[in-house]
């Protein structure tokens, strides 16, 4: 399976499935059932770029766009918040800082939203609620590395103990 959501845009909302040739059918129809089909234009689009290597290219030229964000975000939070560790990098766009013991998650993300910093706390993400160490979730798809550094200026008080 994959998708172009990332990479190019989650609105095209094109992705693929390679399935045993016995499953196509069921499979076609289910999806026919579950969205009605999918814009043939943009699928001739996509087709036309990967056909031609303008997707491979554009995808070359992403991945250190989104890496050098991803490296921004780290020294910004090794700077300003230097007892929160980060993980979860290796997953695409997003970052989980985990938070010292001592701070409460809820008030971080409260408080770096009343200063227009977009935080989102792990425990929105959990089955289970609030019940593991506080983290933040950090997007860093789609702001440029001045946003990045700023936002996490912004909150450093926030994150240090």
């Amino acid at each position: 399976m994959g998708t172009v959501s990332k990479s190019l845009a989650p609105t095209l909302r094109l992705g693929w499935l390679a399935c045993p040739p016995a499953l196509v059918e069921t499979v076609a129809e289910e999806k026919l059932l579950a969205d009605r089909g999918s814009p043939g234009l943009d699928q001739l689009a996509l087709a036309a770029l990967l056909e031609s290597g303008r997707y491979d290219r554009h995808l070359r030229r992403m991945r250190a766009v989104y890496a050098d964000r991803r490296d921004v975000l780290v020294r910004a939070l090794a700077e300003h918040g230097p007892d929160v560790e980060v993980h979860g990098l290796a997953a695409g766009f997003h970052a989980v800082a985990r938070l010292p013991e001592r701070l409460a998650e809820h008030a971080v993300v409260a408080a770096a939203r009343a200063r227009s910093i977009g935080l989102h706390g792990m425990s929105e993400f959990r089955s289970n609620g609030p019940t593991g160490p506080p983290e933040l979730v950090l997007g860093f798809g789609n702001l440029s590395t001045d946003a990045i550094e700023r936002g996490i200026r912004e909150i450093r008080d926030l994150i240090r103990v």
